[in-house]
């Protein structure tokens, strides 16, 4: 029986959405409860952060010998390095970050999974497990840019990484898709794989926000 990738990813995405809501840091931004300090504790965390998925995304796409699976990974380091150029308007509006403990380990988790999958894990289960998020981080990046310029006052140019990122745009789902029928198709893609690199993305993103929440919160 035939696995299509649309299938295999409403089958993740499933199991992921009940734990999306486990993100304690956005909906305070979201309502103007978190302090002002928190967006230069995210700027300075990203620029660590997308400067290191920029590499890991071309180390990654450089094991991909597949024509399907390669052209979705090669188009995320020019997304990278354009969301990298935008934190700069971000890091000027919001200050230094003045936390004590720089950088986080809790934040900077995330590109290491991400480094990790780029070295050790098969790219077409990969391209499974961060497209499988790809929704859920949206969601929250919308939330984020709208609770900036509704509570916090911050320009377009400050709110222009969250909104990069919050943008739907089909093309990368056509490739994604694409990706991933290839992985599926070649027997490439170990659809147990896919399920745990998802979760683990959901897991260290979630940890993400959450180490902000713990430091912002209180």
């Amino acid at each position: 029986m035939t696995l299509y990738a649309r299938d295999l990813l409403d089958g993740i995405q499933a199991e992921l959405a009940p734990h999306d809501d486990d993100n304690r840091m956005v909906p305070l931004i979201a309502v103007g409860k978190a302090p002002r300090a928190v967006f230069a504790a995210i700027a300075a965390e990203e620029q660590r952060i997308t400067g290191s998925d920029w590499r890991s995304f071309h180390a990654m796409a450089a094991r991909a010998d597949e024509p399907h699976i390669r052209a979705f990974l090669d188009g995320l380091p020019p997304g990278e390095r354009q969301a990298l150029a935008m934190l700069d308007a971000l890091v000027a509006a919001a200050g230094p970050d003045q936390g004590m403990s720089l950088p986080r380990a809790g934040c900077q988790a995330y590109p290491a999974y991400v480094a990790w999958l780029a070295l050790n894990a098969e790219p077409a289960a990969a391209a499974a497990g961060i497209y499988a998020n790809v929704a859920a981080f949206g969601r929250y990046c919308g939330a984020v840019a709208d609770g900036m310029r509704t509570h916090y006052e911050f320009d377009d140019p400050a709110c222009a990484f969250f909104e990069f990122f919050a943008a739907d745009i089909p093309e990368v789902e056509q490739r994604a898709l694409a990706a991933i029928q290839a992985g599926l198709d070649t027997g490439r893609l170990n659809p147990n794989d896919a399920h745990l690199y998802a979760r683990l993305f959901q897991d260290y993103e979630l940890m993400f926000w959450n180490t902000l929440a713990d430091e912002f919160s209180g």
